[in-house]
């Protein structure tokens, strides 16, 4: 390195010295720390939107859409809602990128009720606040005060203080066109399956907040894109005099511009399969007739077609079909046929195999990758070199997905309901087990605590040089040793384990709780939850099997003192 170019680098570095230490630069450096530390509080979790419509298709909806979107006339709140399956995702995904290229600021956000422990109410309003204030800065002093009052998961409450009051001080001269646009797919998923008090409270509260679009006078301006199948709660919260509603129709009143595009997406798929031009007209007439509307039947149907296509169209053709004024019951025959077909002449072996898998999915609190799934009971077998999991998988990939990090997820929510369907037990008798919750109930919780006793939950899980560390200091290296599995198991295994009613599991908790329970607390630590770990001991003490137990009165009381 010559002399020259060393006293380049110094001037230079000096400069940039002397420039930083300005009052006005260092001002700012504090204040992009303060905007930094902030968003890392908000935090909140998300999921992508689904995939887009189509190319060429839903050109007539999206721009209605559109247009409504960019009007500062009539209700700020539009619903887009329809049967299951009649692609509202693809729609909200499409109409969001759409409003992206046009220079729209969008905030976006799905929720799924398989993932309803992490996208909850609180994760929706802390992502807006945390999209709000990159767009606009002068909302960071609001939101950092909000933040340190904030000492309640209470939605009204954090609402309030995370969008409400913030969006109030906001400049009433922004133009309408520049205002950002929320967008909130699959609104009815909140909350799960809505089995318990505080599910259905979440949902609830979530359509509360909502409301105060249309209420409160500041809020009024900005437009709220909302998908939903219909439902009567929803409804109840935005009748027609505060939101737009726009229908996606299915069935026998499917319009002429539905059925075209869902032909044209079947046309792209079944050219595909090197049949001649003719037969895929024929097939074409059939398919797009009975998908009545329903993008998710013309999905799985041309799924199914991949394998075998002439002799499976045929299958199509002859099932019974559903006379039912209801549309998702011939979904229903359609998913039905799919089973049969798929899973004909399978050994006893692999019916337990997939039984355990898909009642695994449907009773999971979360989605479960491909490792842990492999530890359920009948799915690893020692004496067969055959991998089950991916044998399932190539039997039904008309209706599960997989997703690039290993995790299974039904391709639909209309699946899920199908499989607990009084209709399924009826038609499909042999995996009538898959809606037996306590069988899953019982073999989440053996996972979780088996996962919990072995090995892999030990001392210094990140291999940490010191404990004198915060949680957000930890490097994400050093987070990765968590496999997703000792993740889940250390949230959940309580939640599994009340509905097991299984004493069996004694053993296994008891040996947690003496021997493992720092261990488990470092684990919640590190997963920013260990605010959590006591309400997971005290879930787990609402298990009959602990409540007459002498053994853990101690923990008992203790919980009740420090609750």
């Amino acid at each position: 390195m010559s002399q020259t170019f060393r006293v380049r680098c110094l001037t230079l570095f000096f400069a940039v010295v002397d420039i930083l230490s300005t009052p006005e630069n260092a001002e700012k450096i504090d204040e992009q720390e303060e905007l930094d530390h902030l968003l890392r509080a908000l935090g909140g979790n998300k999921l992508p939107l689904r995939d887009l419509c189509m190319k060429g298709t839903r050109q007539t909806i999206l721009q209605e859409i559109e247009e409504k979107v960019k009007s500062s006339d009539g209700h700020n709140i539009i619903w887009i809602r329809g049967s299951p399956g009649v692609g509202k995702s693809a729609l909200a995904a499409s109409i969001s990128a759409q409003l992206l290229d046009q220079g729209r600021h969008v905030i976006s956000f799905r929720f799924d009720r398989t993932q309803s422990t992490t996208i909850t109410t609180n994760a929706l309003w802390r992502f807006v606040a945390s999209d709000l204030v990159r767009w606009y800065p002068s909302l960071c002093k609001h939101l950092v005060k909000a933040n340190e009052k904030l000492s309640t998961s209470d939605i009204n409450r954090l609402f309030e203080l995370f969008v409400k009051i913030p969006l109030s001080t906001l400049d009433n001269d922004i133009p309408h066109e520049e205002l950002p646009v929320i967008v909130i797919d699959a609104l009815d998923e909140c909350g799960g399956f809505r089995r318990n008090s505080s599910e259905r409270e979440d949902f609830e509260g979530l359509l509360c907040t909502l409301r105060c679009w249309a209420e409160v006078g500041h809020l009024r301006k900005f437009k709220l894109i909302i998908t939903s199948r219909l439902d009567e709660c929803i409804t109840s919260y935005f009748p027609e005099n505060i939101s737009t509603h726009i229908n996606i129709p299915s069935g026998s009143s499917v319009e002429l511009g539905a059925s075209n595009d869902i032909r044209a997406f079947l046309k792209e798929r079944l050219q595909g399969t090197g049949m001649a031009d003719t037969w895929v007209n024929e097939a074409l007439d059939y398919l797009v007739h009975s998908a009545a509307g329903m993008f998710i039947w013309a999905k799985t149907a041309a799924e199914f077609l991949r394998e075998n296509t002439t002799s499976r169209f045929y299958i199509l053709k002859t099932r019974k079909q559903e006379n039912s004024a209801e549309v998702f019951k011939d979904l229903y025959s359609l998913y039905s046929t799919v089973i049969e077909t798929s899973l004909k002449d399978i050994s006893k072996q692999e019916a337990e195999a997939i039984t355990s898998v898909m009642g695994a999915m449907i009773f999971a609190k979360q989605p479960l990758d491909k490792n842990a799934l492999m530890m359920l009971p009948g799915v690893r077998n020692p004496d067969s070199h055959e991998d089950m999991l991916e044998f399932i998988l190539k039997r039904l990939v008309s209706v599960i997905d997989i997703d690039s990090d290993s995790t299974l997820h039904f391709h639909h929510r209309s699946f899920t309901d199908f499989l607990l369907h009084p209709s399924f037990s009826q038609r499909l008798g042999g995996f009538s087990a898959i809606q037996d919750r306590d069988l899953h109930e019982r073999q989440l919780a053996v996972l979780c605590l088996n996962t919990m006793v072995s090995p892999e939950l030990h001392f210094n899980m990140c291999d940490l040089e010191s404990s004198n560390i915060k949680n957000v200091d930890i490097p994400a290296t050093n987070k990765s040793a968590l496999s997703p599995l000792i993740s889940y198991s250390s949230q959940f295994w309580a939640d599994h384990l009340v509905q097991a009613q299984h004493e069996i599991l004694m053993k296994r908790v008891k040996f947690i709780m003496y021997e493992k329970l720092l261990f488990w607390i470092e684990v919640m630590s590190i997963l920013g939850k260990a605010h959590e770990a006591s309400a997971v001991l005290k879930k787990a003490l609402e298990w009959p099997a602990l409540a007459v137990c002498p053994e853990f009165v101690f923990y008992n009381t203790s919980l009740r003192l420090t609750g």
